[in-house]
């Protein structure tokens, strides 16, 4: 696994952490799937990383 990769997942567990937050602060959704969709392309882009190193 290479720094990208790892960053990459690193800021979309991030993210994640955010969107819990956000909810439970209760922000508008609008907000809230914008970073589920940062973050399902941030870890779908570091794991693809990963894949392409492997292979």
């Amino acid at each position: 696994m290479n720094g990208l990769s790892t960053v990459l997942i690193v800021v979309g567990l991030f993210l994640i952490g955010g969107i819990i937050s956000f909810f439970k602060q209760g922000m508008p959704k609008g907000l809230i799937v914008l970073l589920g969709i940062g973050a399902a392309m941030c870890l779908s882009a570091g794991v693809l990383r990963i894949e392409g190193l492997w292979s």
